[in-house]
């Protein structure tokens, strides 16, 4: 009994700590809060929109955005429509940009725009983006324009009231910018016809992105160039292997120097594939026999196959095989 009564004192006492203890844990002085970081400030957009920008950039180029789609407040889709932030729905607020400066500080720089802009190129397009993603979809970021960081604004000129780039008449220069090797090769004799504004650029390409090759508005450049070439499409009874397989096999799709666009003359781009053995290329003796001493074939010598093998894209007819009907 006396030592169940002397166990049962001694949990007692130790019971009787526990609050004790608790209440000192909760009576302690908590370690010193650490101050919370300071919110940003609100970004702030001028109180009168586009009267606050054109205080200050009120010029022909700038003043020519209100006779283009982007600058319509009937459309609810522009950046001046009703309710919409005009020209800082592109160019970010104007926050203290719109406001005095110290003589001497720089006034804080907005969103700009083009290839020499101090924004970065990410920024330029993410603004572009914001309306125009889902009218571009996923190809943009598939397309070398992107991954070479060309900002929309290096191609589009959204102050002009008639862009460039879209009208097939100035496109190509637009282009030339920085496709200089296709600027020379559109002024070769025999090239397509750009330089005259009958085609543009943009009717072969898709400068906003595509998975297919070079960047074709079609998914190889066969069916791209039968968009305009059709008759040249087939199928054929009698086919010449090199054109169902790529039309730059033989033609140079920017411009040449030979005719047809052909990236050789003939015969030698005949016979870059075809030997001339066992062919009347060679020099015919007077009886018309293999290995005389007579003249070279007029027919190769002034002219080239396609003299006599004038189906070069294929025949349909019954004795075509040679494709010289």
């Amino acid at each position: 009994m006396n030592r169940t009564h002397t166990l049962l004192h001694r949990l007692i006492a130790v019971a009787a700590l526990w609050p004790a203890v608790t209440l000192g844990q909760a009576t302690a002085p908590a370690a010193e809060a650490k101050p919370a970081a300071e919110a940003p400030a609100p970004v702030e957009y001028s109180k009168k929109g586009a009267d606050t920008c054109l205080s200050c950039h009120d010029d022909d180029h700038v003043n020519a955005i209100f006779l283009t789609k982007h600058a319509q407040p009937n459309d609810a889709r522009s950046p001046f429509g009703k309710g919409q932030l005009q020209c800082e729905a592109c160019h970010g607020p104007g926050g203290n940009h719109t406001k005095k400066v110290k003589k001497g500080e720089s006034r804080p720089p907005m969103v700009q725009f083009g290839r020499k802009a101090v924004t970065p190129v990410a920024k330029q397009n993410a603004q572009c983006l914001t309306c125009h993603e889902k009218s571009m979809s996923a190809n943009w970021h598939a397309g070398p324009h992107d991954a070479n960081n060309v900002p929309c604004a290096a191609c589009h000129d959204l102050h002009a009231a008639k862009d460039p780039v879209l009208a097939r008449s100035t496109q190509p220069d637009v282009c030339y910018t920085c496709h200089v090797a296709q600027r020379g090769e559109f002024l070769k004799p025999y090239a397509h016809p750009v330089k005259q504004g009958k085609l543009a650029c943009s009717d072969c390409h898709q400068p906003h992105g595509t998975t297919a090759e070079k960047q074709l508005v079609k998914s190889t450049i066969n069916q791209t160039c039968y968009e305009c070439h059709a008759e040249k499409r087939g199928p054929f009874l009698w086919e010449h292997a090199p054109v169902p397989e790529n039309c730059a096999n033989c033609h140079a799709p920017h411009g040449a120097s030979n005719p047809g666009m052909l990236t050789a003359r003939g015969p030698l781009l005949c016979q870059s594939c075809h030997s001339q053995q066992g062919h009347p290329s060679l020099s015919y003796g007077p009886a018309g026999l293999p290995g005389g001493t007579g003249p070279t074939v007029s027919t190769i010598v002034l002219g080239n196959c396609m003299n006599c093998h004038s189906q070069v894209h294929g025949s349909n007819h019954p004795s075509g095989a040679t494709l010289t009907r």
